[in-house]
């Protein structure tokens, strides 16, 4: 049985992940690290009186304020909640912040505060650069709709509507499990099932007729510990081993290897 045949066997609804299924969001992520960590070393050094490690006293003191890196990203934020990404990529270069509260001003000097700043960023990053869908995702989402298959966004990011709109995606789904969404009915993110299960439920598609796809380990472990009627791993650099051994069913590189 192909792909495509498999996928249309149980495919009542298409229940997508955001970030890596549907849009590289991470490109955008990764810009929008960079600007606010290059933004705060380069003021911080300034108020050091430096534009490098800091004088013998002040801010600056035994911190590198060199500029934030590409690898950076990967040693220290890649994949960690907000906050713990900021921790621990300052933590690296020796500066000490107060841990503040999630409710801190964006402008405020500390990891909350900071990781706040990146929000903002990112919104900026994506009004003015834009992202641009996986074109085999959108050829599968033009299929599904020509064959009358429900489709519905499950993504753990409080963002996902503007990345869908940027995207010129948000049109196609009517419902959208966020971030947000999650927070206010206090379900539980992935790898628990919660916001998959309530997707289909909003569809009125049972879960066995539900088809979820995922780019995660967490993600197809949802689907796992959901029993949907499909788990479709796309990967995007896990790679296969990974995503089957955590609950995918099938794997692909690009979506539109399900098309007929």
């Amino acid at each position: 049985m192909s792909a495509n045949e498999t996928l249309m066997r149980v495919c009542g609804a298409a229940l997508f992940d955001l970030d890596g299924v549907l849009t590289p969001t991470a490109e955008v992520h990764m810009r929008a690290w960079s600007r606010m960590f290059n933004e705060y070393l380069l003021a911080r050094a300034a108020a050091a009186g430096s534009s490098g490690a800091g004088p013998s006293s002040g801010p600056g003191d035994a911190e590198d304020l060199t500029p934030y890196t590409e690898a950076d990203y990967f040693e220290h934020v890649d994949g960690k909640p907000r906050y713990n990404g900021v921790r621990d990529f300052l933590a690296s270069r020796g500066v000490a912040l107060p841990f503040g509260d999630p409710s801190d001003d964006p402008g405020a000097e500390t990891v909350c505060g900071l990781g706040n700043r990146k929000n903002v960023t990112f919104a900026q990053v994506l009004a003015t650069e834009g992202v641009e869908p996986y074109p085999g995702s959108v050829r599968l989402l033009d299929y599904l709709a020509t064959a009358g298959v429900q489709v519905a966004v499950v993504s753990s990011s409080r963002n996902a509507d503007a990345v869908l709109t940027a995207a010129g995606l948000r049109d196609r789904f009517e419902v959208v499990v966020d971030g947000n969404l999650a927070h206010s009915l206090g379900l539980p993110g992935k790898p628990d099932p919660d916001t998959y299960t309530y997707a289909a439920e909003a569809l009125g598609v049972p879960k066995e007729r539900a088809v979820v796809f995922e780019d995660a380990v967490s993600g197809t472990a949802a689907g796992r510990a959901g029993h949907f009627g499909l788990v479709v791993g796309v990967d995007r650099g896990v790679g296969p081993e990974a995503l089957l051994a955590s609950g995918a069913d099938l794997v692909v590189a690009d979506l539109a290897e399900l098309l007929p």
